[in-house]
C-alpha cells in the first residue's frame, strides 16, 4: 500500500509521518529527497542558480534554503518554476526508492511525506491520501517556534494551495490541533484501517 502524507506548512506532518514509522510504515520524505537533488553541480542545482541566481548560494555552493524562500516564496510564478526544476529530480529519485522498499518488503505500508502532493507537476501512484490538517493559528505559532517571522510564516502558509481545497480531495484527515496523544490515535485508527483493507 502506497499512502500519500501531505497539509500545509505547520499542521505538523512529519509528527504524523513519525507516528506511522513507529507502527511500521516505510516514511519516504520528499522534503529530504528535495535536499538530495539539488546538491551543489547536480541538474536541479544548476537549473536553480541560472534561474535565481548565484545570491542564494552559500560559500560551499549549497544552496542558501532561507535565501531560496526569501526570493520564491512571495512570487507564485517563482514557487512553480521551483517546482517544475525539482519534481521531476524528485520524481526520478522516489520511484527507485520505492521500487527498492517494494523488492524487499512485497506487503510493504509506504508513506510518502509529500508537503505539496496536490501542486505536484504530474500525477503520483498512490493508493490513498492523508491530509493532515490544523488551524491557521496553530501553524502560525509552530512556524514562528522554528524561527520564522508572523509575517513570513503567513506568506508561506498563503503560497500554497488552501488546505480546505486539499482536504476536500483526502481520504483520511487528521486533525493536528490537539494533543499529540489525540494525533496518535487517529493514526492507530487510520493504519490499522488500510492495513485491513
Amino acid at each position: 500500500m502506497i499512502v500519500g502524507l501531505t497539509g500545509s506548512m505547520g499542521t505538523g506532518k512529519s509528527t504524523v509521518a513519525n507516528f506511522f514509522r513507529e507502527l511500521g510504515a516505510y516514511i519516504v520524505d520528499w522534503d529530504e529527497l528535495a535536499r538530495e537533488v539539488v546538491r551543489p553541480r547536480s541538474k536541479a542545482w544548476k537549473e536553480i542558480v541560472e534561474y535565481f541566481g548565484k545570491d542564494i548560494l552559500n560559500k560551499d555552493l549549497t544552496i542558501n534554503r532561507q535565501k531560496l524562500a526569501d526570493v520564491v516564496f512571495p512570487h507564485k510564478e517563482k514557487v512553480a518554476r521551483l517546482n517544475q526544476i525539482v519534481h521531476p529530480e524528485v520524481f526520478k529519485k522516489d520511484e527507485r526508492i520505492t521500487n527498492k522498499i517494494k523488492s524487499r518488503d512485497p506487503d510493504a505500508f509506504v508513506i510518502k511525506d509529500i508537503p505539496l502532493l496536490f501542486e505536484l507537476t504530474r500525477p503520483l501512484p498512490l493508493d490513498k491520501i492523508i491530509v493532515v490538517s490544523a488551524s491557521e493559528e496553530t501553524q502560525l505559532r509552530r512556524l514562528q517556534e522554528k524561527g520564522m517571522s508572523r509575517e513570513d510564516a503567513r506568506n508561506r502558509i498563503k503560497s500554497q494551495l488552501p488546505l480546505e481545497k486539499k482536504i476536500k480531495s483526502a481520504d483520511f484527515v487528521i486533525n493536528n490541533d490537539g494533543p499529540l496523544e489525540e494525533t496518535k490515535k487517529q493514526v492507530e485508527k487510520i493504519y490499522s484501517l488500510l492495513r485491513k483493507g
